[in-house]
């Protein structure tokens, strides 16, 4: 099979050369929209990345061009329609590149934050040695809300307690060793909420205006997962009327068509996103959280892992269902209905 790549970058060529031993991988820049699903056509697999669209209408040109496999470079799966692709076009994830890359990049964003470094780099690089307005406060004691807690949140609250912060967590699915509390608790006590959970119905906006007012402490919002988790507007509107300390975010709802481009010398027709750059107390990063060479590495391990696994046997443990609803519940039960 040869394997069409969509929104790919150097980098990505880079992890994935190694396995293209008979020249079979076509690397495209552009995202998989109906506007450029057309280039699909002589290729059976496609493999893209968060910022791609495959909904209905796409899943259909799909179908049509004989496509029979997605292989998915990330984690996250909400850009796909898989009720739609059930029966008609086999998917597959990344579940873990690096979880430690992503919960590296939450501290990182967070320190930065609170110490104001970027800020005093901006000054000692023009020769300003002032330190005033550049008071931050300790994450030692402080209390942290973690909502999720899978591979990168359990790494992320590893983290934390190495700087002696007190930890509570949200999930559905509870985990030994980590302190649970209901959400009104956690958005009720928390100094920090950093947020590591999928983006799904039940998580959508779940950082709105109604949670927000809920949140005694005015706490800093970290946002490493999906951007899609918080109502842009909502918080933008926190932080003006400083219901919330601050914002380290490196997504954004509506990043596919501004995040992975330069646009440094145009003017961006988004006034929510450029009102939050604009704020002092927001750092924000084009979705580069997992960017290390561990995580490009394991990311084109694993999916060409995957195409070998469906090539060699039809199906495999990286596989999303949703014929049974459980999504990559019934992977490894192959006598399940799904299949």
């Amino acid at each position: 099979m040869k394997i069409a790549f969509f929104d790919t970058k150097k980098y990505d060529i880079e992890s994935f050369k190694q396995y293209d031993t008979n020249n079979e991988f076509k690397y495209y820049d552009t995202r998989l929209t109906i506007d450029t699903v057309d280039l699909v056509k002589g290729y059976e697999c496609i493999c893209i990345f968060v910022n791609d669209i495959v909904n209905k209408e796409v899943i259909d040109k799909l179908v049509e061009y004989k496509v029979k496999l997605i292989l998915l470079r990330c984690a996250g799966y909400n850009n796909v329609d898989l009720e739609y692709c059930h029966n008609k076009i086999h998917v597959f994830r990344v579940p873990a590149y690096s979880p430690y890359a992503v919960a590296e990049h939450a501290m990182a964003l967070l320190l930065t934050l609170v110490r104001n470094t970027h800020k005093a780099y901006i000054r000692t690089r023009n020769y300003n040695f002032s330190l005033d307005k550049l008071e931050g406060f300790d994450l030692h004691n402080k209390t942290i809300g973690v909502i999720g807690t899978g591979k990168i949140g359990k790494a992320f609250i590893d983290i934390c307690k190495g700087f002696g912060m007190k930890v509570i967590a949200y999930d559905i699915f509870k985990q030994e060793n980590i302190e649970y509390v209901s959400l009104e608790e956690l958005y009720k006590n928390s100094d920090i909420i950093s947020l590591h959970c999928p983006l799904t119905k039940d998580s959508y906006h779940m950082i709105n205006k109604e949670s927000i007012s809920k949140m005694d402490k005015q706490p800093i919002i970290i946002n490493t997962s999906r951007g899609g988790l918080i109502d842009a507007k909502d918080l933008l509107q926190a932080l003006r009327k400083k219901e919330l300390k601050g914002a380290c975010l490196d997504v954004y709802e509506e990043e596919s068509s501004i995040f992975y481009k330069d646009y440094s010398s145009e003017i961006i027709e988004d006034d929510i996103l450029q009102g939050l750059i604009s704020l002092p107390n927001v750092i924000l990063t084009s979705h580069q959280a997992y960017l290390t060479k561990d995580a490009l590495d394991n990311i084109a391990q694993t999916t060409i892992s995957n195409y070998n696994d469906y090539i060699n046997q039809g199906y495999g443990d990286n596989e999303l269902c949703y014929g049974c609803g459980k999504v990559d519940e019934c992977m490894k039960n192959r006598k399940h209905k799904c299949f």
